[in-house]
């Protein structure tokens, strides 16, 4: 994994939310587990692909731009849903922009100049693709460019240099990349630590809910929040009233608490869930 950057603690903490316990070694080259067969190599986030690639490392957590512009012989094998953030061609604010013809000719910087080269190949624009690494988004300002292709995340790096977005080329985030082929016995400890990253995911995006639901609003509150099965219904001490226990997507969550507070349901609770397996 990255050994410092954006990816970083992310991709440590999905790790120890696995239940892994990883020893302190952010300083050094290599961390091992004490309760996993897992040993963290921590490299810079570009090497990454290669060392799978080559067999160095068995698998990788990396950014999904990293990988496409490696190019490296390797497979997604997760995508981990963290260090969201999208690779955007920019352009000054005074300069003006219809489409992609407007950069016929132009210079464009960028740290990324493989997957340029190829959006520009398919989009059959002739510009200059000019390759910098770091602070990319000061090159139209010094005169180095006409524009920028780089990663964007809230966009107010490019505000604060006087940039818009005029075309987004690619979303990206963290990924578990492996070789297309692995020994049997790391193959099953892979398993293993897909199942444990998956659970992890499924509790980030769904929550556990608890409310008290009058017994004959029953079953529109519970069609409301069916849960992995179905929810879990007890009747309450108070008659004609029920407890419903049952999982909700957070995506949905505030639609659902309004309408199920319209049916009549009471005391709703919302916790958090540490590990979700289905």
């Amino acid at each position: 994994m990255q050994k410092s950057g954006r990816l970083s603690d992310k991709s440590i903490e999905l790790i120890r939310e696995c239940g892994i316990s990883l020893s302190n070694g952010s300083r050094k080259l290599l961390s091992g587990s004490s309760n996993f067969p897992l040993e963290v190599m921590y490299l810079r986030d570009d090497d990454i692909p290669r060392y799978v690639a080559d067999g160095v490392a068995d698998i990788g957590i990396v950014g999904e731009n990293v990988v496409a512009e490696e190019k490296a012989p390797v497979e997604t094998r997760e995508k981990l849903g963290f260090a969201r953030c999208r690779l955007s061609l920019a352009l000054p604010k005074s300069e003006s922009y219809e489409d992609l013809s407007d950069l016929e000719g132009k210079r464009i910087a960028t740290s990324y100049p493989g997957i340029l080269n190829d959006y520009f190949s398919e989009k059959g624009i002739d510009a200059e693709i000019h390759e910098i690494s770091g602070s990319v988004e000061i090159a139209p300002g010094i005169g180095l460019s006409d524009g920028i292709f780089d990663i964007v995340s809230t966009g107010s790096t490019l505000v604060s240099n006087g940039l818009r977005e005029v075309e987004t080329v690619m979303d990206s985030q963290a990924v578990l990349v492996a070789p297309p082929e692995m020994e049997q016995e790391k193959e099953a400890i892979l398993s293993d630590l897909l199942f444990r990253i998956r659970a992890v995911k499924k509790s980030r995006n769904n929550k556990y809910i608890l409310l008290n639901a009058p017994n004959d609003r029953l079953e529109e509150i519970t069609s409301l929040i069916p849960g992995m099965k179905s929810p879990t219904v007890m009747p309450l001490a108070d008659k004609g009233w029920s407890s419903v226990h049952s999982v909700l997507n957070e995506n949905d969550f505030w639609e659902v608490i309004d309408q199920l507070r319209e049916k009549g349901a009471q005391g709703i609770l919302v916790v958090p869930i540490e590990k979700m397996i289905v």
